[in-house]
């Protein structure tokens, strides 16, 4: 019984020790122990390791983080006073489970430092303020629903809808800077698992990420802890003077999985069946994220929730918006429309994004929502087959180009300056000229270089419209810049005969 020699050393320094008294699924029951911390991780004699729950004297309640299955009379000494894990540089490019170990076969890690997993948020005094932004490199985000360095955002939406997708372009996008990715995924398929993990190593985006999986067939319990040893990962990374974005893929697995453990451990259920502290478990995980004062460095916090038929009214979703500074939700029936990103324009907000914009973004975006709320009225008119009215034709027209624009594929990143001359130069065309969206995309990426002031995107943007539009058919219309000219140049009747007198 005693083969596991750190188990042995344990005793032999006189640890506490007790037994296990009974069993229930991943709730183990333990005797002895008595003056045990809560928190704190404990190891058995088969090799299994228990996180402390609840104590009442000498009997202790413990959740089993390798499996639900122990035998009663299995020996237990406390290992550590906190639940730890492994953090530091040496995890970058790595794929690990939530306890530390490599999944990936690169080798065994070479971490020298631990951490706890449950570490307290900084302090309102150790913050700073948010203003700077952090480039998805989706203009469907970027423009309308900016994120900010140290901002909690939620991403919402039912499954299918393209929120994977989306964050593997995020990730992808932060190569090239000092900013590092933290992705947990909790309760996945090996499938969906396989596709992330595909997709990082297409793009190059595992050079700068972490990866921390617990699968659909791991442990409840190691389900529940993978997003705070993900947090303790990026955190540690965080006060080392890095940018660290940390992606919690999702906190719905999560919260099915503590709750399952909860209704395990007889804890009285409240609203859908969750237990009472839901809500705790994750405000006390998403406020771990922020700017630092002390350095100005950030971690960013991106929750997922997905929405079964659209539904963010639901508890688990209105419990996580409440705890987040906005929320980018994606619909299913627009992606299934054909959009994407599927960006829900009306329900979507960033209620932080507008301090990380300057004053031609934040016009630039204002401008877009008018545009887009004129295009949705335009099209409910064209269903009915009347003729529509030149504004609601423009409107139609200039809606279409805009969304011709934010049509992206997965593989396809932008940059600020491009998504902004692309989408100032749509506009500065108003739809009175048709403008090949393609080769304006590529164009925009060769002269995004060369942008430096704010006269230079106004010189660089009516380039692009002369070089890449061309007269609606069936109708003699130059383009925006030639139509000042012409009009400038027209005299009206009256004036041409003063001038001939």
């Amino acid at each position: 019984m005693f083969d596991n020699q750190k188990f042995t050393k344990l005793v032999e320094a006189n640890n506490l020790t007790g037994e296990v008294v009974s069993t229930n699924s991943f709730i183990v029951e333990v005797k002895g122990l008595e003056g045990v911390r809560l928190g704190a991780m404990v190891l058995f004699s088969d090799g299994q390791r228990g996180l402390v729950r609840e104590a009442y004297g000498d009997r202790v309640i413990l959740f089993n983080i390798d499996s639900e299955h122990i035998l009663p009379g299995t020996l237990a000494v406390v290992e550590n006073d906190l639940l730890q894990v492994p953090v530091g540089k040496e995890l970058i490019g790595r794929v690990v489970t939530p306890m530390g170990n490599p999944i990936d076969s690169k080798g065994p890690l070479k971490a020298k430092k631990l951490s706890g997993v449950f570490n307290p948020a900084p302090g309102i005094m150790a913050r700073s303020m948010l203003n700077a932004q952090l480039p998805s490199g989706v203009p469907a985000v970027d423009m309308f629903f900016p994120i900010v360095l140290g901002q909690r955002i939620a991403i919402l939406g039912d499954s299918k809808s393209g929120k994977s997708t989306f964050l593997s372009q995020l990730a992808a996008n932060q190569a090239g800077t000092d900013r590092i990715v933290v992705y947990a995924m909790v309760g996945k398929r090996k499938v969906d698992i396989e596709a992330l993990l595909n997709g990082l190593n297409s793009s190059g985006a595992i050079q700068h990420t972490i990866v921390v999986i617990a699968d659909i067939f791991d442990s409840l319990t190691l389900s529940y802890l993978a997003p705070y040893a993900a947090c303790a990962m990026a955190e540690e990374l965080w006060h080392q003077g890095h940018d660290v974005v940390i992606i919690y893929d999702d906190l719905s697995s999560h919260a099915e999985a503590y709750r399952q453990l909860s209704l395990i451990q007889e804890v009285d259920p409240g609203r859908d069946s969750y237990p009472g502290d839901i809500f705790y478990a994750h405000s006390s995980l998403l406020e771990r994220a922020g700017k630092l004062l002390d350095g100005g460095k950030t971690l960013t916090a991106l929750p997922v929730v997905v929405t079964p038929n659209n539904d963010i009214t639901a508890y688990l979703s209105t419990s996580i918006m409440s705890i987040t500074d906005g929320q980018i939700i994606f619909d299913l029936n627009a992606f299934r429309a054909g959009i994407r990103p599927a960006v829900h324009a009306g329900l979507s907000v960033s209620r932080v994004g507008g301090q990380a914009q300057t004053i031609r973004q934040k016009r630039l975006s204002g401008t877009l929502f008018q545009k887009v709320a004129a295009y949705h009225q335009a099209e409910e008119f064209a269903h009915f087959g009347s003729n529509l009215s030149k504004e609601a034709a423009t409107d139609l027209k200039l809606g279409q180009q805009i969304y011709a624009v934010l049509h992206q594929m997965p593989e396809e990143l932008y940059s600020l300056t491009e998504q902004q001359l692309v989408l100032e130069t749509v506009l500065l065309g108003d739809a009175q000229v048709e403008i090949d969206i393609d080769a304006l995309k590529k164009a925009s990426k060769e002269a995004a270089p060369k942008v430096k002031t704010e006269e230079d995107f106004d010189k660089l943007e009516a380039e692009l419209l002369k070089r890449h539009s061309f007269a609606i058919a069936g109708e003699e219309t130059k383009p925006p810049s030639e139509q000042a000219d012409a009009n400038s140049s027209e005299e009206k009747p009256e004036e041409a005969k003063n001038a001939t007198a």
